[in-house]
C-alpha cells in the first residue's frame, strides 16, 4: 500500500506556524484545564476527555479536582468513592485504571509523574497517545499525539490511505505527526491544544468548514481531501456492524427507603459500579410475546443469589406481590440493552453480608458508584416518609 504524503515538504515545515497561528485567532483558550503545566491535572482532564464530549468534561472536571486535588488523595480514595465521582461519565475502566494509575506512580514516583513519554506509557491506562500529551502540556516534550481527531486532520491534508484501524496505516500516521513537531519545545503546549481543537472544532467528522462557506480553513488551498474532493471519505474506516441488541431482568428490591445493591464483577460491563440484581444478558427476541414474562418472587430472589438456594426465610420477607415496572434501554459503545424492572417490597431488610450486597438508602446514592441508567432510575423512586416506616 502507497502511502506516499501528497504534499510538499514545504506544507511540512510550515503546518505547525499555519496551526499555531490559527490557534491564536480561532482556538479554544479558556477551558479549565489549560495553561495548567501540573502533570496530575493535564492526567486526569486527558483522560477524562476520552470518550466524552468536551461540554461534559467542563461541567465535571472542575468537581473531579475538588473532590480529589492531588494524587496522593486520589490514590488513598476507596475505589467506591473514585466511581461514584465519576458515574455518568461511562467508560468506567478509565475511573478503574486512574486510580490504580495514581497508585503506581505515589508508589514507584514517589508521587510525581516521569516526563518521559514511554515511561509515562508504561503506567495504567496511559496509551501513546495520552502519554504525549502529558509530556507535551506538562514538560514541553517534543512529543506527537494521535488521538481519534489528529488522524482525521492527518490523513485528509496529507491524503494517507487506507483503514486507520490497520496497524501500517496508523504507524504512518505516527512517523507524519513527528515530522510535524515545531522545533522549539516552547510552544509544544499550544501547538498540541491548537492540534486537538482544529480536529474537534472545524476539521470535523460530518460538517468540516470546507464544505461550508461559514469559515475559510488555514489548509484549503493544499489539503488533499479537498483538492481531491474527498473530504467525507478520508480517512478511510471499517464499516461498523450493527450493535447487537440484549435483554435481561432486574430486580428494585426495596424496604422503605433502602434499597438491595449487588456490586458487578471488575471486569464486566460497569465494572466494579454498583447496581440491580439482574438475570444473565441474552439476545433480545422481539418476536415474543412481552406477556410471556413473569417474575415470580421466587425467581427475583434468585437473581440475587443465582447460583445458590434462596433461604426459605427471605421468602417469608416479601410483603405482597413483584410489580412489573419501566423497561429500560440503554445504548453502549457496541451493544444495546434492554433492562426490565421487577419491584418488590420486602418487611425487613434480610442479611446479605458477605455477598457483594448492600442495602443503601436512597439518600445515599451519591456515595455509590452506579450506572447511569440505574441511577436515574434509584434517584427518581420516591421517598417513604419517616411517619410511614414507624407503622
Amino acid at each position: 500500500m502507497n502511502f506516499e504524503v501528497k504534499n510538499t515538504p514545504i506544507l511540512i515545515s510550515e503546518f505547525s506556524k499555519v496551526l499555531i497561528q490559527w490557534h491564536h485567532q480561532h482556538g479554544r483558550q479558556n477551558l479549565p484545564w489549560q495553561n495548567n503545566r501540573d502533570p496530575y491535572a493535564v492526567w486526569v482532564s486527558e483522560i477524562m476527555l476520552q470518550q466524552t464530549q468536551v461540554a461534559t468534561v467542563l461541567e465535571r472536571y472542575p468537581r473531579f479536582m475538588k473532590h480529589f486535588p492531588s494524587i496522593s488523595i486520589l490514590a488513598d480514595a476507596e475505589i467506591d468513592e473514585v466511581l461514584a465521582e465519576w458515574s455518568g461519565l461511562g467508560y468506567y475502566s478509565r475511573a478503574r485504571n486512574l486510580h490504580a494509575c495514581a497508585k503506581q506512580v505515589m508508589g514507584i514516583y514517589s508521587g510525581k509523574f516521569p516526563n518521559d513519554p514511554l515511561l509515562l506509557a508504561e503506567l495504567k491506562g496511559i496509551g501513546r497517545s495520552t502519554a504525549g500529551a502529558i509530556a507535551a502540556f506538562a514538560f514541553k516534550n517534543r512529543t506527537p499525539i494521535l488521538d481519534a481527531n489528529v488522524k482525521r486532520v492527518l490523513a485528509r491534508i496529507f491524503g494517507v490511505e487506507g483503514f486507520i484501524q490497520e496497524k501500517s496505516v496508523n504507524e504512518k500516521l505516527w512517523e507524519l505527526a513527528q515530522s510535524l513537531l515545531p522545533a522549539d519545545n516552547k510552544v509544544m503546549p499550544i501547538y498540541t491544544q491548537a492540534l486537538m481543537d482544529f480536529g474537534a472544532t472545524w476539521c470535523t467528522s460530518r460538517k468540516p468548514v470546507c464544505l461550508t462557506t461559514l469559515k475559510k480553513c488555514p489548509y484549503m488551498d493544499v489539503c488533499h481531501a479537498r483538492l481531491s474532493n474527498r473530504v467525507l471519505d478520508l480517512p478511510a474506516r471499517l464499516k461498523k456492524i450493527k450493535s447487537p441488541e440484549f435483554e435481561c431482568q432486574m430486580g428494585l428490591i426495596r424496604k422503605g427507603n433502602f434499597v438491595l445493591l449487588k456490586k458487578r464483577p471488575d471486569k464486566a460491563i460497569w465494572g466494579g459500579l454498583w447496581s440491580l440484581p439482574e438475570s444473565l444478558w441474552s439476545p433480545k427476541m422481539y418476536e415474543k410475546n412481552e406477556e410471556d414474562v413473569f417474575m415470580s418472587i421466587n425467581k427475583l430472589f434468585d437473581l440475587v443469589i443465582p447460583a445458590e438456594k434462596v433461604p426459605k426465610a427471605w421468602l417469608k420477607s416479601s410483603n405482597g406481590s413483584v410489580i412489573k415496572g419501566p423497561k429500560i434501554k440503554h445504548v453502549f459503545s457496541h451493544r444495546r440493552l434492554w433492562m426490565q424492572i421487577w419491584e418488590l417490597h420486602v418487611i425487613e431488610p434480610f442479611n446479605v453480608s458477605k455477598m457483594g450486597l448492600a442495602w443503601v438508602s436512597l439518600r445515599q446514592l451519591g456515595k455509590f458508584g452506579l450506572p447511569q441508567p440505574i441511577k436515574l432510575l434509584l434517584e427518581g423512586l420516591s421517598l417513604v416518609r419517616d411517619d410511614d416506616l414507624k407503622n
